[in-house]
Order: C-alpha cells, then sequence, then structure tokens
C-alpha cells in the first residue's frame, strides 16, 4: 500500500468515526482505535495516540452545533469534567505498562458492558426530578423537543461523578475519550435524556483527551502521518453527525450505539487474545 492510499483509507475510516462519534456520542476514538489496529495493522499505542487527537477534534466540531442548538448542558459538562481531567491524567500514565494484547482485551471488555447497558434502556426518556444535591448545584436544565423546550432533572450526581473519574481513567489508558462510559454515566446513573447525554459527551470529551494526549506526545505515540489524516475525517464526519442527531429519533440513536460498540467489542477482545493486535 503507498504512502496516498494508506492516507485515503485512514481518512475514509475517520470521516466514517467522526459521523458515529457525533451521532452517538462515543467521540470517533472508540472507532479509530479498532479500524486502525485491526484493518490497516497501526500499532494500537500510535492508534491511541492518533485517536486522543481525533477525539478533540470531533468535540471542537460537533460541541458547537449541539450547544448553539441548546442540547448540551454545560454546568454538567464542566462539573464532570473536574473527574474525568484527573482519570484521564492517571489513565496515561498507567498506559506504558500495559501490553498492547492487554489493552485490547480492557477495551472490547469496556465496549461489552456499554453496549449491555445501551440495549436494556427504556426506549424513550424518563424525565425525572432533581435530587438535593443537583438542585443545590443547579444541574437541570431543558432542551428541544418538537420545537419547544422541555425541562429535565438530574439524579445521584455523587454516582455519575465517580463513573465519570473511570471514564477519564478509561480515556487516558485507551485514547477513546471514553464516549461509552459518559453517555452511559448520564443516561443511566443521573437519569438525564438520551440526547442531552450524547451531546453533553461531545462537549466534555475533547478536554478529556487533551489532559492525556501531551503525555501520548512526549512518549512519541502521536505520528502525524497517521493523526492528520485521522483529524480531518473525525471532523468532517462530526460536523455532518452533528446535523443529523437533531432530527433523529431516541431509539434509532440507542440501536445505533449499541449495535456499532457491540461488534466493535467482539472484534478488539478477540484479536486481543489471539494475538493479532
Amino acid at each position: 500500500m503507498t504512502v496516498w492510499e494508506f492516507t485515503a483509507f485512514v481518512w475514509i475510516l475517520s470521516t466514517l468515526a467522526g459521523f458515529l462519534g457525533a451521532l452517538t456520542g462515543l467521540g470517533g476514538g472508540v472507532i479509530v482505535v479498532p479500524a486502525l489496529t485491526l484493518a490497516l495493522g497501526v500499532d494500537i499505542k500510535y492508534a491511541i495516540g492518533a485517536s486522543l487527537v481525533s477525539v478533540i477534534a470531533t468535540s471542537s466540531g460537533a460541541a458547537a452545533a449541539y450547544v448553539r442548538e441548546g442540547f448540551s448542558n454545560i454546568r454538567i459538562g464542566m462539573f464532570l469534567e473536574i473527574a474525568t481531567t484527573i482519570g484521564a491524567i492517571i489513565g496515561a500514565f498507567l498506559a506504558g505498562r500495559f501490553s498492547t494484547h492487554a489493552l485490547a482485551i480492557i477495551f472490547g471488555l469496556v465496549l461489552v458492558q456499554a453496549a449491555y447497558q445501551s440495549f436494556k434502556s427504556p426506549p424513550g426518556d424518563v424525565l425525572v426530578e432533581s435530587d438535593a444535591l443537583a438542585r443545590r448545584l443547579r444541574l437541570a436544565s431543558s432542551y428541544p423537543v418538537g420545537g419547544k423546550k422541555e425541562g429535565y432533572g438530574v439524579r445521584n450526581v455523587s454516582a455519575g461523578f465517580s463513573i465519570m473519574f473511570g471514564a477519564g481513567a478509561l480515556s487516558g489508558l485507551l485514547g477513546i475519550g471514553s464516549g461509552a462510559v459518559k453517555v452511559i454515566a448520564m443516561d443511566r446513573a443521573m437519569r438525564i435524556p438520551f440526547k442531552v447525554s450524547t451531546t453533553t459527551s461531545n462537549f466534555m470529551i475533547g478536554v478529556t483527551a487533551a489532559a492525556s494526549a501531551g503525555l501520548y506526545l512526549s512518549r512519541g505515540f502521536i505520528d502525524p502521518r497517521v493523526a492528520m489524516p485521522v483529524m480531518l475525517g473525525v471532523l468532517g464526519g462530526a460536523l455532518l453527525g452533528a446535523k443529523v442527531l437533531v432530527h433523529a429519533h431516541v431509539r434509532t440513536l440507542r440501536m445505533v450505539f449499541a449495535f456499532v460498540i457491540l461488534a466493535l467489542a467482539i472484534e478488539m477482545i478477540a484479536s486481543g487474545i489471539t494475538g493479532r493486535i
């Protein structure tokens, strides 16, 4: 494969990853890492480095559109970023101590759990009243539904904060932006509507990725020849995905989210066990 062919393949895969990442709140990295390692034979640590760059691009591309449309909850995002940023730095420090086989298996297991949680989610969003801590932090807000604003509450803030620390650690360890875990934490634990969860996740993942990208750069795991086409592809796909999400049905988003990450989980676990990665 020539350099130009490699670059074109990376760009195409990354555009698809960015589209699905913006649509589901995954951030693109969850697709970029297995796509680069399984389809193109890129070392997983270099794939993670490129993924972190792409996660920042996805967040920059999609988050602005979601904030403008009134979907993202900025107050929740900034509060939970405290936990994810600390976790991301710790995860990035630990990444160099794990083999590529172990990283692939951990990656896959995280995705299996996220897919399971998404499959068992109810078909619609059930709006709740905020609990005492959420009221104190003023986390409740509203989002557009059928041309009107619909209010929602927030619950289990402490549980969500704890899960976000783990999400940040996984981001630094695996370079996935941990959007899958962030969406599950907000959707399942904090009872935030699914569209708000995915859009707020997109807002958050860039900050989380930036916290660990510097460590990967200092270790030489960010190669511009891989990272540049990944970033350009993911950014374009993210902007397209942001336009589609506004009009998509919640049930459809949940199913896309679940099937994509389940397929990737199976492939990553199998590749880690057999030593293909």
